[in-house]
Order: structure tokens, then C-alpha cells, then sequence
């Protein structure tokens, strides 16, 4: 058997998974950052630790993989911008994915931006995120000329009213479209693009109406979809979410304007409930154990 390394040990690994990426200050440099009544402190990737509430509105797979595809395919990452940020999955993910690039977050809620300030300051990167509070279609939240290579975005998925609200305000305005579509979303990145950057965000493909409203979504905002990827939750169902890459139809060549690649669905978990393999090697990409 090969020798194991001197330095396994639990601040170094997790079931015999190696953690990759730096340490974070965590509750060594900040014993202020306690854990709140209805508050829990999770593993996000690597180091990183993200507050989230019990009750609340939790990160979940749809999260970590807009910012693993955004980040996997961007040409170009020299600035990132979340759109609806929450409680800052997708941009920490993102951030810890691509280091040192600074990160501007737009969230709404002030009890998510409240979570995404600890978790910011827990893991250390305070000086790359600006975190900002209001409705992502208010222009007066970004300077004249600001822009970024990579934007990001997990939309809500439905219009208000047509489905289960929940039972908590911070999960309603996750899952329903109280300040904005996807449609908003589209019109945010294509106005905040760099020249040459990509949108990446994730939506429902199923009912086939909904794949409909991110086609429709981004002929409007002027932007095609360069790549998308279906999402299996479990074999053998059919594909219920998607990510999307988008870039401006004035980036682009226009034989490619229009075109989508369509990948082969990812699987998330086989039909006896393990993890795909191809899942179980993504999610050591962005620092999980698999």
C-alpha cells in the first residue's frame, strides 16, 4: 500500500479526501462570527464555510453548478458580477474557484446580505467582494462603465402565483419572481458584459415552456447561447434543469449567432441513489468531497 502523507489529519482532510485551496481565518481571526439562533455554518468548497438559515432559503446543487460552469467555460475571468446574489453561493463558489478576482454581488434581502457578510468575512475575502444591496434592473447600482468578464445568476424560476410560495419570505424570493425575471436578468448581464464576457445562470428545461423563456429571454437582451447542459437529478428521469453560457450577438461572429451547443445531460445521482461518476469528479473541481 502507499505510504499516507505525513500531514492528514482532519484540518487537512475529510474521509480521506484532501481539502485543496488555502485555510480561511474562520472563527480564529473573527470569534464575533458566531452562529446565530436559526443559523447553521456549512461546507461550501473547499475551506470555505457559508451561514445559511435552517429554515430558510439553503444553497443547494443548482447554485454550485452555475458557478462551475460559468467559471469552467468564461474565456476570460478578470472580474465577476452576481446577479441575486442570496446568501452569496454562487459568487463565493465562483470566488474560491478563481482566486483574487474581485466580485461584485447585487442581492435584494437584507437578511441574505446580512448571511453573506459573515460568510465573506469568515472565509477571508473581504477585500474582493462588494457586496451590494438592491434590485439588480436599478441601473443607479452600477458606475456608467463598469463591467465584467463573467456574470452570474441563479434566477427565481416562476411568475408569482403559480405554484407553493413556501413558507419563509427569503424562500419565496428565491423560487418566484418577485423582483425580476429571467427575462431582467438577461437585460442586467447583456447592459454589464465586458467586451468578449459571458452570462452563465441556470433555469427549469422542463416544462419545455420554461427552456422557451431563456431562448426568448436572450433573443430580446441580444444574446446568444453559446452552450447548454440538461441536468438529471436522477436516472432514469428526464432532465428538469439546465446551465446556459451566453454572450452578446455583438461579440460574436454571426455564423454563430443564434447556435447552441447542447451538451449531454449531466447525471447527478444513478437510479440506486449513488453518485454519477462524472458528478462525483465535478464536485472535486469546485473543492466537495465527492
Amino acid at each position: 500500500m502507499p505510504r499516507q502523507p505525513k500531514d492528514i489529519s482532519p484540518k487537512t482532510h475529510f474521509r480521506g479526501y484532501a481539502i485543496p485551496g488555502d485555510r480561511v481565518p474562520g472563527d480564529v481571526a473573527h470569534p464575533e462570527l458566531v452562529v446565530e439562533e436559526g443559523e447553521t455554518l456549512d461546507v461550501l468548497c473547499g475551506h470555505f464555510r457559508i451561514f445559511q438559515l435552517r429554515k430558510g432559503h439553503r444553497y443547494s446543487t443548482d447554485d454550485l453548478l452555475t458557478a462551475w460552469y460559468g467559471t469552467s467555460w468564461s474565456p476570460t475571468i478578470r472580474s465577476i458580477l452576481d446577479l441575486g446574489s442570496g446568501i452569496g453561493t454562487v459568487a463565493m463558489t465562483a470566488a474560491w474557484r478563481v482566486p483574487k478576482v474581485p466580485v461584485v454581488t447585487v442581492e435584494a434581502q437584507p437578511e441574505s446580505i446580512h448571511l453573506a457578510r459573515k460568510s465573506v468575512r469568515w472565509n477571508g475575502l473581504e477585500d474582493r467582494f462588494d457586496i451590494r444591496q438592491g434590485d439588480l434592473r436599478d441601473e443607479t447600482l452600477f458606475g456608467p462603465e463598469e463591467t465584467f468578464d463573467l456574470v452570474l445568476g441563479s434566477p427565481p424560476y416562476f411568475p408569482l402565483g403559480t405554484g407553493v410560495e413556501g413558507d419563509h419570505p427569503q424562500k419565496v424570493a428565491c423560487r418566484f419572481e418577485v423582483r425580476g425575471s429571467i427575462h431582467d436578468y438577461c437585460e442586467r448581464a447583456a447592459a454589464q458584459l465586458a467586451i468578449g464576457g459571458s452570462f452563465a445562470c441556470v433555469f427549469p428545461v422542463n416544462p419545455s415552456e420554461q427552456e422557451d423563456r431563456v431562448r426568448e429571454a436572450a433573443e430580446q437582451a441580444g444574446l446568444t447561447i453559446i452552450r447548454q447542459r440538461p441536468i438529471i437529478l436522477r436516472e432514469p428521469e428526464p432532465p428538469l434543469l439546465a446551465v446556459f453560457l451566453l454572450m452578446r450577438n455583438i461579440d460574436l461572429p454571426e455564423s454563430i449567432q443564434g447556435q447552441t451547443w447542447r451538451e449531454p445531460p449531466l447525471i447527478i445521482r444513478r437510479e440506486d441513489g449513488r453518485v454519477h461518476p462524472e458528478y462525483a469528479a465535478v464536485k472535486l473541481s469546485f473543492g466537495f468531497p465527492p
